[in-house]
């Protein structure tokens, strides 16, 4: 078997307090061994934007994780802050560093969830900050049921990058998020949506690999999911 090439995943940051009395950084465990699972080699990467740089130079792809927290809408030129929104200035500042240096070396990237947002935001796209304000008969994109069950299906744009890897044209995903990619900027293709018609999937193909979905692959609620991850990983070993 060939190395395994190197796979940057962003953490989580919580403050101190609950698992230790100091700040800490966390992740679930099924992103590494989904990333292991597919051939790579996961790297944890901690939150130093000024490092952004020289992690992704060692790096042979980024994968952008999610979390239960939101994108700063300044960044996009949007204000105020709406009330539903959390966030985590610490985490988002390395990520958006992490994700243009990725984005102007060429290496592949992957965003789920809320790493799809941010790589959409990195692009030049604007977000939905709250789904149930601006999407009217909204389906439930929180879903009620466990994340490791599917919450609704999205259907999957064809002759996307995502359609290639996956192909089909609908897959069951899971669902936690209140926040959505709004319109895709130029460049950037929508590549999978919700019944609603809420963005579920963005891609950017001038890119190597740029390529963002709104559920979690990893935790393999339709079978397809694996591909994604694997496509990931391909592009990452060169």
């Amino acid at each position: 078997m060939s190395k395994r090439p190197a796979i940057g995943l962003t953490l989580d940051a919580e403050a101190a307090g609950g698992w230790s009395k100091l700040p800490w950084y966390a992740l679930r465990q099924n992103y590494f061994s989904a990333v292991v699972a597919e051939g790579g080699l996961p790297v944890a990467l901690p939150h130093h934007p000024e490092l952004a740089e020289d992690y992704v130079a060692s790096l042979d792809g980024l994968l952008v994780t999610g979390g239960a927290f939101d994108v700063d809408p300044a960044l996009w030129g949007d204000e105020p802050l709406h009330p539903k929104a959390t966030l985590k200035p610490g985490r988002t500042d390395f990520e958006i560093a992490a994700c243009r240096a990725a984005l102007a070396a060429g290496k592949p990237i992957l965003g789920i969830c809320g790493g799809e947002q941010l790589l959409a935001v990195a692009l030049g796209c604007p977000l939905i900050q709250h789904i149930p304000d601006e999407v009217p008969g909204a389906i439930a994109h929180e879903q009620p049921n466990p994340r490791t069950e599917p919450g609704h299906e999205v259907a999957i744009g064809a002759g996307t990058l995502l359609s290639r890897i996956v192909g089909v044209g609908r897959m069951a995903v899971n669902s936690a998020h209140h926040q959505a990619v709004r319109d895709a900027a130029p460049g950037v293709v929508v590549n999978a949506r919700a019944p609603d018609g809420v963005i579920e999937g963005i891609e950017a193909p001038a890119h190597r690999f740029a390529l963002g979905v709104q559920w979690h692959p990893e935790y393999r609620v339709d079978p397809r999911d694996t591909l994604i991850l694997r496509a990931f990983v391909e592009a990452a070993r060169g």
